[in-house]
């Protein structure tokens, strides 16, 4: 069987890269910690590794409903326990009567230190106060390099993992029944617009598929995809729960409240 026809093509060097994973601990017996995966990555994963046989995994991004997380790949018979997962939590003090920092800003100014976007897991923003994940491996680069964002100066300062934010990410959950898993029917369903207007957001470069760009608006939604369209927030493909007896496609999304 050519495991490839299950995924996309674009797929297929995270693909290789989890069967190595699994490949490795089988014939090492030793765990192997890989960096933050989305929520796509994080599904191929589940289905490349399963959950039988002598290789087992386990996901943290470093607090409960997290979306990016650390997968540590072992061997079935070891437990992980939170140290595992090599996750710092970084609070970012600066001068909040006078400055906002928004999200995209952090996001911007870490990805500007030439680090993959791996390396990093959530940013948690409440009320002004901000906080990020990031790989204890690259830690003492980031606290270096790190001493602006936008005009505001910085300062980090490392904190527990257990004095996280919560997740100010809320979902809606929804049941719907598509004609056909293409990218501008999903839109349309979820957002109850008409196909030629989600074909418009497509062609106009408003949406985002797992954080690339996607133009096409034939391509298919799977599993684990996060769908974002510029002013109309975020949707999670949840679950595809199969076809309905006229043919059609009956899916689980979760919409950004």
């Amino acid at each position: 069987m050519n495991i490839y026809q299950h995924f996309r093509p674009e797929e297929r060097d995270f693909i290789d890269q989890v069967l190595h994973w699994r490949n490795y601990v089988e014939t090492q017996y030793t765990p192997k910690l890989t960096d933050f995966l989305d929520p796509r990555e994080q599904h191929i994963l589940k289905m490349l590794i399963g959950e039988n046989g002598d290789v087992k995994y386990t996901l943290f991004g470093g607090s409960p409903g997290v979306e990016r997380k650390r997968a540590l790949v072992q061997p079935d018979y070891l437990t992980a326990v939170q140290g595992d997962f090599q996750i710092c939590l970084y609070e970012i003090d600066y001068p909040k009567k006078f400055v906002t920092i928004e999200h995209r800003q952090v996001l911007g100014t870490l990805m500007s230190l030439g680090l993959k976007r791996g390396k990093f897991g959530d940013i948690l923003t409440h009320d002004g106060q901000i906080q990020f994940f990031a790989a204890k491996e690259v830690s003492e680069y980031i606290q270096s390099n790190l001493q602006s964002i936008g005009r505001a100066g910085v300062k980090l300062v490392e904190t527990s993992l257990s004095h996280a934010l919560s997740s100010q990410e809320l979902w809606e959950v929804n049941e719907l029944t598509v004609s056909s898993l293409r990218l501008d029917t999903v839109i349309s369903n979820i957002h109850h617009h008409s196909r030629q207007k989600s074909q418009t957001f497509i062609q106009q470069g408003l949406v985002k598929v797992n954080w690339t760009l996607i133009e096409n608006p034939s391509f298919e939604c799977q599993v684990g995809d996060m769908i974002s369209v510029r002013g109309h927030g975020r949707v999670k493909i949840m679950s595809i729960e199969g076809r309905t007896k006229k043919e059609k496609w009956r899916i689980i999304a979760g919409k950004q409240k």
